[in-house]
């Protein structure tokens, strides 16, 4: 017998109908809250962005401000992709993936969305040719921007912060830093996170920013496993089975 089958309730379908039923009104409830959550979002207050940062970009250097591309929202992901990488994190690789398909569509709303990574320019411009990236990527190297938006950090501070908690770190961790070729200490310089910018009568403001699960949102494979009949199946392996789109053959 099927092993899937022998550990899981099998019922008729009336029954199997009045339990999904009453997930259903379980469902709505989480939509519900989700708009609710969205709508604090976005009466959270905004902070303005005085300092004056200077990214670099496929087409030369540009403000934070021309980055919004002659929109009023900017959407930027912190993409693990520090100095000493020679090659993206895996899980952001993973995450990425979605973004040229979006891209339109957030255009139409008067939104540009951009990775923004640590590593330079070269280096991000020789991987998204490898992963056959379009969206736009820019450098914060040599700049405060990253750090200054708490998403990067120096070798020292990293070192300092991670050396307690090292056996703290989950597996998946010690993985990306080998794909990403660095050590632990290089690929947690970078941190990765989301964070939202709006441009109004020419001075740009943060409006909201999140990291850890607050990502999962980027993250379209997990909402699809989520719904399948195994789920995301992790269980000790946490984002372990993850990997670049043109890796997994090798698994």
């Amino acid at each position: 017998m099927n092993t899937t089958t022998a550990s899981h309730r099998i019922a008729t379908r009336e029954a199997w109908e009045a339990e999904r039923a009453t997930l259903l009104e379980r469902e709505k409830e989480h939509t519900r809250m989700g708009d609710e959550l969205a709508r604090q979002r976005q009466a959270l207050p905004w902070v303005r962005i005085d300092k004056q940062y200077t990214l670099q970009t496929p087409d030369g250097p540009r403000t934070l401000a021309e980055l919004f591309d002659g929109r009023s929202q900017l959407l930027i992901y912190h993409f693990m992709f520090g100095p000493s990488y020679d090659a993206g994190c895996p899980v952001n690789s993973s995450i990425a993936d979605t973004f040229d398909s979006l891209i339109p569509h957030l255009k139409a709303r008067d939104v540009t969305l951009i990775a923004v990574s640590g590593a330079p320019i070269e280096k991000l411009q020789a991987y998204r040719e490898r992963m056959g990236w379009g969206f736009n990527w820019a450098s914060s190297y040599a700049s405060d921007f990253t750090a200054d938006v708490g998403f990067s950090s120096s070798p020292e501070q990293t070192r300092e912060a991670i050396a307690p908690i090292l056996d703290q770190l989950p597996p998946v961790a010690f993985r990306n830093a080998k794909e990403a070729g660095t050590d632990i200490y290089g690929y947690l310089t970078e941190l990765f996170g989301f964070t939202a910018f709006s441009l109004d009568d020419g001075v740009v403001y943060q409006t909201y920013s999140t990291t850890g699960r607050g990502v999962e949102f980027l993250m379209p494979y997990y909402g699809f496993l989520d719904h399948a009949p195994k789920g995301r199946d992790e269980d000790d392996g946490w984002q372990l089975w993850i990997r670049r789109h043109d890796e997994y053959d090798n698994v």
